[in-house]
């Protein structure tokens, strides 16, 4: 999220009233900063990782695990060696959402040398072991992409108590207080996206339906009619931003690169969503989705019952399709335009206003698109700004459309570059899963940019891949479109080579329905395969022993796991709470089940319990204690 400035937010009657003037002067600050750095070249690549984290109290006499909401000590203790040497500290740390949520990245972005493989899982390491440093007894931090007993009774430590009739979120389940209260964006966002929508977010996730489950699963349908009975209801902003994700940004070397670094990827984040699909448990239930995605889009769904098309157009300007949380609408580079095959909703006087000052149609559009949206989060010292200078409307509108991938124009007066943010992926147990899978996406960027490779799909594929991404069990299950023909005219023959036998130019723009395993490992006659590409990019390269060695083992990870042979956290997660002898076949995530599901989880990424089903051979361990059967049985 960055640093965050203190200062004094508006209410949200406040904040509508400079809605149109936050708007204007923001496509002034993005004009003023397009046209002093478009023509910006020769930027390195440089990459960074963001990790979010729970911090976890457990107490061992009641064997219970509850989420701690020391976040902000924590957070100010980490920040002590930041303020005092910002270029010397090995790890940066954030806050996010959830009193109990800290965000770590690396302390300087990685380079193009392919021994900066060979650090991330290290750097991970440190910054688990960085934070563990200030913990009290008891505590413990887990990269954990959802709480399995968020918004229970007293699901904190402290204990702390939902009030539905007062405050930020007004939730029946999910309390102020589980807030991250160190500074006054996030209630803002919480009180200001309710109170613009005209109520309470709404979120239903289908209950895993088992033998003994309940149809109505709880009586939330009694205080509320949004609730549907067969599912998983909940309704506030914390069920989903205080999830936790693994998020990749890269600078590209100019905007064209960017451009088509965003569009080339975008294919691949429903593929990626699928692959560390992380978060089957909500709210005390198993619920039939394995994602956080949908949960997120819709804990901040700001729209009301006009632009969601419940009602016709009177306050409002726009029937907008989508959450401001969603995947893409639409391509960047002119090699998407023509993919772009769903009808774009945008401000017509916005884009008349940058096409006017030079901007083309593809990056037009898609701006114009972003500043439908109105801002949900003002500060009284922030209204009036240096347009030359500043860009700060600008950014309060970007950095609230969060989009699977997000284009990144650069800081003012700062020597990054143009930057493109990968957003689908959920965060790992281990530190090793999460560096695979970082280091795996860098890599498709090397092979994407040096083979000239396509990858783009229609939208419209795009949109309806995403969803089955989330269903559950979707990387064993799930077809997805992908585009055949990968290879481009002025694709390398190690490209061609690599990719002879699946190539057919006469229907260059065919797609075809692939699970994830054909995707990554290759099917004959149809599609190459992901990671012999990047094998075969790796063949041409001047590796050193250990870092290919690093390398090998987190493609080996990425191909067992997409090919099934080891799980994805979330069927893990569901197998471990369906196969646990407290579990009741009714649904429930019980408190003795929640606890001894952390403390297995804490063991495992502490390398102190192995668990080969779901890290494989590949990951090894301080020691080969295993989970004991009476609590997993075919868990591990």
């Amino acid at each position: 999220m960055g640093l965050l400035t203190e200062g004094s937010p508006l209410s949200w009657e406040e904040t509508k009233k400079l809605s149109e003037h936050v708007r204007e002067h923001g496509i002034i600050q993005f004009l003023n900063l397009y046209q002093r750095l478009r023509d910006r070249q020769g930027d390195v690549l440089k990459w960074g990782d963001e990790v979010e984290y729970v911090i976890v109290k457990f107490d061992h006499e009641k064997k219970e695990a509850k989420l701690s909401l020391r976040a902000k000590d924590v957070l100010d203790a980490l920040q002590i060696k930041e303020k005092q040497d910002p270029t010397g500290v090995k790890s940066l740390w954030r806050p996010e959402y959830g009193a109990y949520m800290i965000e770590g990245t690396p302390g300087v972005p990685y380079g193009g040398l392919m021994a900066h493989f060979n650090i991330v899982e290290a750097n991970m390491r440190y910054r688990r072991l960085e934070v563990q440093e200030y913990l009290n007894p008891g505590e413990c931090v887990l990269t954990l992409t959802s709480f399995p007993r968020l918004g229970c009774d007293n699901f904190t430590d402290p204990p702390s108590k939902p009030t539905p009739n007062a405050g930020a979120t007004r939730s029946l389940f999910f309390p102020d207080d589980a807030v991250f209260p160190g500074h006054p964006r996030f209630a803002t966002l919480s009180r200001n996206i309710r109170e613009r929508r005209g109520e309470n977010v709404v979120i239903n996730l289908p209950v895993y339906k088992d033998f003994n489950t309940k149809i109505p699963v709880d009586d939330s349908h009694l205080y509320n009619k949004s609730a549907l009975p067969d599912c998983v209801y909940m309704d506030a902003m914390g069920f989903g931003m205080g999830c936790c994700c693994l998020q990749l940004t890269f600078q590209a070397c100019n905007i064209e690169e960017a451009r088509t670094l965003y569009d080339q990827l975008t294919p691949l984040c429903p593929i990626m969503l699928a692959l560390t699909a992380a978060s089957p448990l909500h709210r005390g239930f198993i619920t039939d989705v394995d994602c956080r995605w949908n949960v997120i889009s819709c804990s901040v769904d700001c729209r009301t019952e006009e632009e969601r098309g419940l009602k016709p157009l009177k306050e409002n300007k726009f029937v907008i399709n989508k959450s401001r949380y969603d995947s893409i609408d639409s391509y960047l580079s002119p090699q998407g335009e023509k993919f772009n095959d769903v009808p774009l909703v945008y401000d017509q006087a916005i884009y008349d206003k940058l096409t006017s000052n030079g901007i083309d149609h593809l990056l037009a559009q898609h701006v114009a698109h972003l500043f439908i949206r109105d801002s949900v989060s003002l500060f009284s010292e922030k209204v009036h700004q240096d347009d030359e200078n500043d860009t700060d409307h600008f950014e309060n509108i970007q950095s609230t459309n969060w989009q699977t991938m997000r284009f990144k124009p650069p800081p003012g007066n700062s020597k990054i570059g143009w930057r493109v943010e990968f957003r689908p992926c959920e965060v790992q147990i281990t530190d090793f899963e999460n560096a695979a899978i970082v280091c795996f996406v860098v890599l498709l960027t090397r092979v994407i940019l040096s083979y000239q490779l396509n990858f783009i799909i229609p939208i419209s594929k795009v949109d309806e891949n995403m969803q089955n991404a989330q269903k559950r069990d979707a990387l064993r299950t799930q077809q997805f479109w992908f585009r055949k023909d990968i290879t481009t005219q002025i694709s390398p023959p190690e490209a061609n080579q690599c990719c002879k036998g699946t190539s057919d130019k006469s229907h260059c723009d065919s797609f075809a329905l692939l699970s994830v395993n054909d995707i990554i490992n290759g099917k004959e006659g149809e599609f190459p395969g992901l990671i012999p590409l990047i094998n075969n990019y790796l063949s041409g390269m001047d590796v050193d022993a250990d870092t290919h060695c690093t390398i090998q083992q987190y493609l080996k990870f990425i191909q067992k796991r997409a090919s099934g042979e080891i799980l994805t956290t979330a069927s893990w997660l569901r197998s471990f709470v369906t196969n646990h002898p407290h579990y009741r076949q009714d649904s429930k995530v019980t408190e003795r089940i929640n606890y001894d599901l952390l403390m297995t989880i804490d063991g495992i990424q502490q390398g102190e319990i192995s668990c080969p089903e779901l890290l494989g051979d590949i990951f090894t361990t301080k020691t080969k204690e295993s989970i004991p059967t009476a609590l997993t049985k075919e868990a591990c």
